[in-house]
């Protein structure tokens, strides 16, 4: 069995790679952290396996601890061998599938940052929930569907469920369609399901 060991939090973007792992196949375990007491579930410290304290961390078997969500599901991609959802090195479409990732990262998810502050005030979330839609207008244009690059689901679709998530939230999705559509889609699939019934689960246990 593999060694591989995501510790997420429930509606983080760490929800991308937990997708990912289940919709591969992939053998791994998946540990909760509380984000605000930086612990595990059984309470053990998770700086000491992440140091910077966010969501995901992806360990190893050969004991090598990954984190950034992009270099996650990139390893998770390369190691599952997964074809067009990340073709392999010397294919172009690696390269856009890559691109896709490496924007939603870097612009959008990093874009609402602010929306999740309590202590940010109404100007500062104004300003977020515009730089953020123009950020999905664009995406929403490029949209070519089902899924984010066409007929089959690419590696970004996972992070882009979470995106459009957390859009649904703060914004609703009436503005862009086509990501509404996306997202009942992605909601359909087994691994999808499966993850969403995980981190519920895990949300009850901790209402307890």
């Amino acid at each position: 069995m593999s060694g591989l060991t995501l510790y997420y939090a429930p509606g983080a973007c760490s929800q991308a790679p937990h997708i990912v792992l289940h919709e591969t196949g992939l053998a791994h375990s998946s540990v909760p952290v509380d984000l605000r007491a930086k612990t595990t579930a059984d309470g053990g410290d998770y700086l000491a396996i992440n140091p910077k304290g966010a969501v995901p961390a992806l360990a190893l078997d050969n004991g090598e601890v990954l984190t950034e969500n992009a270099v996650i599901l990139q390893y998770i991609g390369d190691r599952a061998a997964l074809g067009d959802m990340l073709p392999l090195l010397g294919d172009f479409r690696r390269y856009r599938v890559l691109e896709w990732v490496n924007f939603i990262t870097t612009d959008l998810h990093k874009s609402f940052g602010p929306l999740f502050r309590p202590d940010a005030s109404d100007d500062v979330k104004s300003f977020t929930k515009a730089l953020v839609s123009d950020k999905l207008d664009y995406v929403e244009r490029e949209f070519k569907g089902p899924y984010l690059m066409g007929k089959d689901i690419t590696l970004p679709d996972a992070y882009l469920f979470v995106i459009t998530g957390w859009a649904e939230k703060f914004l609703g999705l009436d503005r862009w369609p086509r990501l509404a559509e996306f997202r009942e889609t992605m909601k359909q699939r087994p691994s999808v399901q499966e993850v969403l019934a995980v981190e519920k689960r895990r949300q009850e246990a901790s209402a307890r």
